[in-house]
């Protein structure tokens, strides 16, 4: 993709990634990324980021159909994380800019990336303000949105933010902006995105975006790292988004997540399903032979109720289970109810070790249910009221 004017003198000059399938442990089978960074031409020319390793050439080709004669200034380091700052160290050695602003984290895993000897490293903590001619750049440390070393680049000018992994979505496009694309496309891969990256940081998003408020930021463009940016009227609507991402407030809606092995497990959650369904809640029924964990956390997220199941396996659970719990028991999901069910041959240990995951997670736990080998019609009865248990609690939360 050709280099973006976004602004009078600022440029896109980001890689499209069509291929990428896995992206920090989650999939997306079809949408790929992009990896976004931003050329700004002043008195001193500024690089915002760079790209992953792999589209080294790509940035190369970008940069020269902007810069023509003139020389890259300075370098703004946002984030040191490889899909953003992969040929960090190609560019220093071909550019060999005057100046390499970065957070004070950043300087530490900056250091640990590169080893480097000799950069002109000068470290801007929040607060610092620096002039690149007739702009501004402003610094603001986001610290553990989601790395410790991340940082948010303003320019008040332009009313401007250079936002990095924040307000972020993976989705290759021919399309750079919000406006362009199909709205609710955009929001499920917003949410997919916040839910498998950032939902752990949830509380500095909060406080994040109370700062921006407190000190007046005005948001005309939302330039983030990965996706789609955001112009006039979106910027708000995607710090509504993320607001609402980050209060966690939950739906009218459960997700039973499950593995069976001989059908008996799955055949207690499709009848605590229905007991949720009939009381009006709206269910998600997710096998973990047939869902990826990213997908049942995309669910998750906006979700009041999580109803894991899981037979006995080998004294504990099965493989696909632990891996779905390891990975949200991660990602810290708030404000849940949750119980369990399962089903066992000669030893009962499944709902014991499913209820101390829910439990390890701060979930407000339903008694579980299990029973030997095949659910009789009185133990799906049971299931069935479960569901209806569990509908009534959410009722009550909401």
């Amino acid at each position: 993709m050709r280099p973006v004017e976004i602004k009078e003198g600022i440029f896109w000059i980001g890689a499209v990634d069509w291929n990428r399938r896995n992206f920090h442990g989650y999939s997306k089978s079809h949408m790929g990324t992009t990896y976004n960074n931003y050329l700004i031409m002043d008195e001193k020319v500024t690089l915002v980021d760079t790209v992953a390793e792999e589209f080294w050439g790509t940035l190369q080709c970008n940069l020269a159909q902007v810069l023509g004669d003139r020389k890259i200034d300075y370098f703004v380091v946002n984030h040191l994380e490889p899909d953003h700052a992969g040929c960090l160290a190609l560019a220093v050695e071909k550019y060999r800019p005057e100046k390499i602003y970065t957070s004070p984290m950043g300087q530490k895993a900056m250091k640990a990336h590169f080893q480097y000897q000799e950069w002109p490293v000068e470290v801007v903590p929040t607060g610092t303000n620096i002039s690149i001619g007739k702009r501004t750049l402003s610094f603001i440390e986001t610290r553990m949105l989601h790395w410790p070393d991340s940082m948010l680049t303003y320019c008040p000018e332009e009313k401007l933010a250079f936002t990095n992994d924040a307000f972020g979505q993976n989705w290759a496009t021919s399309e750079r902006w919000a406006d362009q694309v199909d709205r609710a496309k955009l929001e499920e891969l917003m949410k997919t995105y916040y839910a498998n990256i950032v939902l752990p940081y949830s509380p500095v998003v909060l406080k994040t975006l109370a700062g921006i408020r407190d000190m007046g930021l005005e948001l005309a463009t939302i330039c983030p790292d990965h996706g789609l940016m955001f112009r006039g009227e979106d910027c708000a609507w995607a710090m509504d988004k993320y607001q609402e991402y980050a209060e966690q407030k939950p739906k009218n809606k459960a997700v039973i997540v499950y593995d069976t092995m001989w059908h008996s497990t799955e055949k207690m959650a499709e009848a605590v399903a229905s007991g949720l369904a009939d009381e009006g809640v709206s269910v998600r029924l997710m096998s973990m032979k047939s869902n990826h964990h990213s997908d049942v956390m995309t669910e998750v997220f906006d979700a009041a109720a999580v109803i894991v199941g899981s037979p006995t396996h080998n004294n504990g659970i099965l493989p696909l289970m632990a891996d779905m719990l390891t990975y949200m028991k991660g990602l810290r999901p708030q404000h849940k109810i949750g119980s369990a069910v399962g089903s066992f041959g000669w030893s009962g240990e499944c709902v014991k070790v499913l209820t101390q995951w829910l439990e390890d997670m701060n979930m407000e736990v339903i008694e579980p249910i299990k029973t030997q080998f095949i659910p009789t019609h009185d133990v799906l009865g049971k299931c069935y009221e479960q569901g209806k248990q569990i509908a009534a609690a959410i009722k009550a939360k909401l």
